[in-house]
């Protein structure tokens, strides 16, 4: 079969692109090797978050992680293994991990998050979609003078690029939020932020796409492409060959090793994550919070309460570890006012796709004309989804972007 545009996985991404394509009248087919929005766009935190602009590159966090090498039960652990793409990924890494890179990406993290949470708001409203999306901002709380001064220095560093955000002392934390504990000595107040429930804005807005003309071949995997002329020809799945004038690849985390049959080498990890949702208690809180020292959000989701936390560069390895779940919901107590027993939902963790930089590849290769590629958002893939679908949509078209792709280009790794 032949379509317009074929695109490469069913998450926010993958979802946000269908939308936008098929709004402009464009023949778009979606395939997804599982279910739509059920990969990392299920089951994250939830946060559409300007105030989060730090890029995971920044100084001292490879020292840092380092450290916590060995503790099974720390927010950044990387997995000993002989793996070279991994040596390969940190090499390029601890070469971002600087202030001058900082300054650099801030604000192009910032710009489309920004960008990212208007279209929410305009999505949300033009297509009616349920999602308990709340836009009352977020809360950084810290339980020691230590973490709170870290905490105060990170905020100092964000205003500079004109992020709003105001230092709370612990009195005016639990005036704003009745949910924290007494033992909170201070925090931050997020004030552009916001939170939603994402699988339900996912497959929302995918079946306003599919209004709008897209369609949806889910459970249906990828085996491979032919290729010719500087293009990618056919796709090759299990439910038939697909051909397309445009392709796009929005895999996640396993963009990367897709890429690889086409021999293009895109320096990628996938960096599990966990998340524990419950129902919600009659003390939850109204606002997302980040637990400041554990790293940990928590974050209302309508009749759910979700808690999630850790970055994990462990490879494809998706064994649930305890150890990492239970130290989430432990981190909690300490902040959270009367937490008592939880009645648990559900146990997740996916796979988050970082880069190097900290910075996403949007746009196309130079190796065929045909191939897109909107992956590697680390953990803002959802908090930048709705702009990237615009900007993959404004690519296909060949108009001009909204924002320059430059520092997005796909191949910025090649030697």
């Amino acid at each position: 079969m032949r379509d317009d545009v074929l695109i490469i996985g069913g998450g926010i991404i993958g979802v946000s692109a269908a939308y936008f394509l098929a709004r402009a009248g464009v023949g778009v087919t979606v395939i997804e090797r599982g279910e739509v929005g059920r990969g990392c766009s299920y089951g994250n935190a939830g946060l559409i978050c300007p105030c989060h602009s730090t890029p995971i590159p920044a100084p001292g966090v490879l020292t840092q992680g380092l450290k916590w090498l060995f503790d099974a039960e720390s927010p950044f652990y990387i997995k000993p293994r002989l793996d070279s793409d991994l040596i390969r990924w940190l090499w390029r890494f601890q070469s971002y991990c600087n202030q001058s890179w900082v300054d650099t990406a801030v604000p192009l993290i910032r710009d489309l998050q920004r960008a990212s949470l208007a279209l929410y708001q305009e999505l949300i409203e033009e297509e009616k979609l349920d999602c308990h999306f709340e836009r009352h901002g977020g809360l950084a709380l810290y339980l020691t003078e230590r973490g709170f001064a870290h905490g105060r220095c990170e905020a100092a560093e964000l205003q500079r690029f004109g992020l709003q955000m105001e230092l709370l002392d612990g009195t005016a934390i639990r005036e704003l939020e009745t949910a924290v504990h007494p033992q909170v000595i201070g925090g931050i107040h997020y004030q552009e932020d916001a939170h939603i429930t994402p699988d339900l804005f996912v497959t929302g807005l995918a079946a306003a796409a599919q209004a709008h003309g897209a369609t949806f071949l889910t459970q249906t995997e990828l085996l491979g492409f032919e290729t010719g002329n500087g293009r990618v020809t056919a796709v090759q799945t299990t439910r038939g060959e697909r051909r397309a004038e445009q392709i796009i690849l929005a895999a996640g985390a396993w963009t990367a090793p897709i890429a690889r049959d086409l021999n293009l080498k895109l320096p990628l990890q996938p960096a599990k994550g966990y998340s524990i949702t419950v129902k919600r208690p009659s003390n939850a809180p109204r606002i997302y919070l980040y637990l400041g020292e554990a790293k940990v959000a928590v974050t209302p989701m309508g009749p759910h309460l979700r808690f999630a936390g850790t970055l994990e560069l462990a490879g494809f390895d998706f064994a649930i570890n305890q150890r990492r779940v239970n130290a989430i919901l432990r981190a909690a107590d300490g902040y959270l006012a009367g937490s008592g027993e939880r009645e648990l939902v559900e146990i997740w963790r996916g796979m988050r796709p970082v880069t190097p930089d900290g910075l996403p590849y949007i746009g196309r290769t130079r190796r065929y004309q045909n191939l897109i590629v909107a992956a590697g958002h680390a953990t803002l893939g959802l908090s930048m989804g709705p702009i990237t679908g615009k900007l993959v949509a404004e690519v296909v078209g060949e108009e001009r972007p909204s924002f320059e792709l430059i520092p997005f280009q796909v191949e910025r790794f090649e030697s």
